[in-house]
């Protein structure tokens, strides 16, 4: 993405996209059960 350039890449850029997305997603889901489900109150403390 920005530095990377952009769409250049084809396939292997929405594919490294999706990897990432769904790490995040993963993360944020981990991050969630960790702290009690605290998405607007107490993430992770």
């Amino acid at each position: 993405m920005g530095k990377d350039g952009g769409n250049c890449g084809g396939g292997y850029n929405s594919g490294f996209a999706l990897i990432i997305v769904l790490f995040i997603l993963l993360i944020i889901i981990g991050a969630s059960f960790v702290g009690g489900a605290g998405y607007g109150g107490h993430g992770y403390c």
